[in-house]
């Protein structure tokens, strides 16, 4: 029942950009970021020279064009989960999500939407459990103003800006694990997810899904799959595009990579601290970046097709749907409100949402001269930084307002390009400007002056009163008035939010997720029991551990959907090289440590101290012998240095007995792809015992591979070619001999030593693994409380636990 391995990259055999470390001068100068929030991106970088060679071999590697998700028949699942939905983000970025959760309560799933406390309200009114990953919204906005996709200028490095939005990245991931397992803040239910859904931007969602062993599906409005069709969102390829070095669909994919490192170089390491938190071991520095894409994680894009089709070269496991609507609620418009609508012709929306600007009021100062520069009424939103400017009977200033009603009584719209907005404008056939801050708005200010229904995008540095009147201006033609109703039009096919639940399903591994007695319930447990081996739902295991059929000592998690991030070696040299290199870092690190722990202990000591000498003094007591306290410091100081120089040990003993010899026979095993072999797959090193399979497994293979080689590839070469393809065959023969013997003989003892390892490393990473198996004990006893079932029903469980395992012995 276990899932094999996902391939090391959808759709591609091809190595990736392998370099011995992530060098943080090879990634700074793959790009810089502009003021505008743009990534410049340095085609001429090494970096970008590796990602072509890899997008050129990519090219081969066309999809066919897959149904549209609107006509595909939606399949059905009758497993009811409790799917977990972790955002990060605005209001806006939230309120898709909500349209899916109420999609997926229709379904029968038991929905929990983990965002910023800011949205309980708003998650709660639409009668979905809500849970609080921390963050504060408002802030991250803030901070995305000045430095759109999470990579920060040199500005915010001296500003300390950037250890603040680290610090808020490391709660968010810890909320959003807890999410996954903790028990409702308000009702104390307990919850254990399922499943998961996620924007990209919450970062956790791959690992808290590796950690529980179940399926994870990421949605977004935003690209964030490499495609040759248009650039990543945040990047900027014209300005070194030289077409004789690199072509544009080339510069596009390669565009996607630059990004990828770059936010991983600022994140990766509070990342690997969230996954040590968590049990996990660190994700290698060359996978992080990208990781999703590689492993295979199902995606959903919420945007309409008619407005940016699918690109050619996605794999099956991504999907364009359609943007999610919910329902356009009822609304009664204030008096006052009414009477603007109705006091001449249909005003223009002007509004940013939730973007903080420093300058509200120089914002608003040029939205209301280019209303009067335009001659037109304006409803201008406050949104989150608060627009006020001067009274004037051609501008009504609104707060909270359903966009569905509002734009609907309007002439055309000028907003920030969040792409909820931008869905809700185009849906109503609304011309629409763009003025983008960061992120996918600059993207979807692109698409709509592309489809002719607004102009260019004008980023809000740039923002002066007579570009926005000139851009209002030609929202108002009847050209742009035209394409905004075809796109109109179009979006009326999608089905949005129906079609994303019926992508997140048929994703979903139902065979390995059904529960072996109770089919209609989601598999959470993997009985054990001499030869009997069994998946069971929290409910089945409750009611067998009531009726004394089985001990809770035999079950243990059952993994649906094991995920394997493993560190890809392509050849022995860089493979060495790397692992050497990390050896180095890592001693390195430890060595400090060996020399700063001690000196970090005495400074606490002498805080420690100093408190208790200030408390002693204002009470009038004697305080403590002060030789004591200096042979205690010393102690600790001393244990310190020893648990330092311990470490330092275990890190040397590590890459020299393990890492090292690892990554040269995964080198050698995998060097033969260099010249168009495919290399044999012997599984995965998951403790001794696999590391014993896979290493006599890969021992036989390499020795046999490596002498028939040098007999079948010349004969085959020979047959195809004659005696220039025999001589061609030979060359092969031998590669394949100098590359897979050696693999055979170092692997024989490096994998089982790095099963050993893993094993060893298991041992301790205990913590997470009982407060799971705790979690889903407290749940199963509440959801079979929950359902009540009858005593008949109890009892036919029972029976069929037994049928199976007569069936089994016999």
């Amino acid at each position: 029942m276990e899932k094999p391995p996902l391939p090391d990259r959808a759709g591609s055999d091809s190595p990736p950009p392998y370099t011995p470390y992530v060098d943080p001068q090879v990634t700074a100068e793959s790009g810089d970021v502009q003021t505008d929030g743009r990534i410049d991106v340095n085609l001429n970088s090494k970096l970008a020279k590796s990602l072509a060679q890899i997008a050129q071999q990519e090219q081969k590697h066309d999809y066919p064009v897959p149904e549209s998700p609107s006509t595909q028949e939606s399949p059905i699942c009758d497993v009811k989960l409790n799917i977990v939905i972790q955002i990060v983000g605005s209001r806006g970025d939230v309120q898709p999500f909500i349209a899916l959760g109420n999609e997926l309560q229709r379904h029968g799933h038991r929905v929990r939407i983990a965002t910023h406390g800011v949205f309980e309200k708003f998650v709660k009114d639409s009668y979905l459990e809500f849970f609080p990953i921390g963050g504060d919204p408002a802030q991250l906005m803030a901070y995305m103003v000045k430095n759109p996709g999470l990579i920060p200028q040199m500005k915010t490095f001296r500003d300390g800006e950037i250890k603040k939005k680290q610090r808020m990245v490391a709660e968010m991931l810890d909320g959003c694990w807890r999410s996954c397992i903790s028990d409702d803040p308000t009702t104390q239910e307990p919850f254990v997810a399922d499943a998961i859904i996620a924007n990209p931007p919450s970062f956790a969602h791959v690992h808290c899904a590796q950690a529980l062993g179940i399926p994870v599906h990421l949605m977004f409005t935003m690209p964030w799959t490499t495609t040759r069709a248009f650039p990543h969102p945040l990047a900027n390829i014209n300005k070194n595009l030289n077409p004789e070095l690199m072509n544009t669909t080339t510069a596009n994919w390669v565009s996607y990579g630059i990004v990828e490192w770059l936010t991983w170089q600022g994140l990766g390491d509070v990342i690997n601290r969230f996954r040590s938190s968590i049990d996990l071991a660190s994700v290698p520095a060359t996978e992080g970046p990208c990781l999703a894409e590689a492993l295979g994680i199902p995606f959903t894009y919420c945007w309409s097709p008619a407005l940016v089709p699918r690109p050619r070269d996605w794999p099956s496991h991504i999907d364009v749907v359609g943007f999610f609507f919910a329902e356009t609620p009822e609304y009664t418009p204030p008096p006052d409100l009414a009477e603007f609508l109705q006091a001449g012709p249909p005003p223009i929306y002007i509004g940013f949402g939730s973007i903080v600007v420093d300058d509200p009021q120089k914002l608003i100062d040029t939205v209301l001269d280019a209303v009067q520069l335009a001659g037109v009424r304006a409803i201008v939103s406050k949104g989150w930084s608060e627009l006020a400017g001067r009274p004037d009977e051609n501008i009504y200033y609104i707060g909270d307002c359903p966009h569905g009603w509002l734009f609907q009584q309007v002439a055309a719209v000028v907003h920030h390009g969040g792409a909820g907005t931008t869905a809700c404008g185009l849906q109503n056939g609304k011309p629409t400007t763009v003025v983008p801050f960061f992120g996918d708005q600059p993207f979807w200010g692109d698409m709509i002056a592309k489809a002719g229904a607004g102009p260019e995008p004008i980023p809000h540095a740039s923002l002066e009163p007579e570009l926005l009147a000139s851009a209002i201006q030609f929202c108002l033609t009847p050209e742009a008035s035209a394409a905004a109703q075809e796109i109109a039009i179009k979006m009326q096919a999608d089905s949005g939010v129906t079609a994303a639940v019926a992508s997140f399903h048929r994703h979903l591994p139902l065979d390995r997720m059904r529960c072996s007695i109770m089919p209609d319930q989601v598999a959470v447990w993997r009985y054990k029991d001499g030869k009997h081996r069994l998946i069971l739902s929290k409910t089945a295991a409750e009611i067998l551990i009531e009726h004394n059929k089985i001990d809770s000592q035999n079950i243990k998690c059952y993994p649906v959907n094991p995920i394997l991030i493993v560190n890809r070696r392509w050849d022995p040299l860089t493979g060495v090289l790397s692992a050497a290199t990390g050896l180095g870092a890592n001693m390195a690190k430890s060595t400090g440590e060996m020399f700063y722990n001690p000196y970090k202990e005495f400074k606490r000591s002498r805080t420690l101290n100093d408190a208790e000498g200030s408390s002693s003094s204002m009470s009038g007591s004697k305080s403590s012998d002060g030789r004591q306290d200096s042979f205690g410091t010393a102690g600790r100081m001393a244990g310190a240095g020893l648990q330092g120089f311990g470490k330092f040990s275990g890190t040397y003993l590590r890459g020299v007995i393990v890492d090292i010899p690892h990554a040269a026979a995964e080198g050698f095993r995998r060097a033969p792809q260099l010249y168009g072999e495919k290399p044999k797959e012997y599984g995965h090193v998951s403790d001794w015992k696999s590391g014993v399979k896979v290493g006599g497994k890969n021992f036989v293979g390499g020795m046999a591979g490596g002498v028939a080689g040098m007999i079948t590839e010349p004969l085959k070469g020979a047959m195809d070619g004659g005696k220039d393809g025999a001589i061609k065959g030979l060359t092969r023969g031998a590669l394949g001999m100098a590359t897979k013997m050696p693999s055979a003989g170092i692997g024989l003892m490096a994998y089982p030593f790095h099963g050993i390892s893993k094993s060893i490393e298991s041992a301790f990473r205990t913590k997470t693994p009982k407060a799971i198996v705790a979690a889903r004990l407290r749940e199963g006893y509440a959801h079979a409380q929950r359902l009540q079932l009858s005593k008949e029903e109890q009892e036919e469980v029972v029976q069929v636990f037994d049928i199976l395992l007569s069936s089994m012995a016999a």
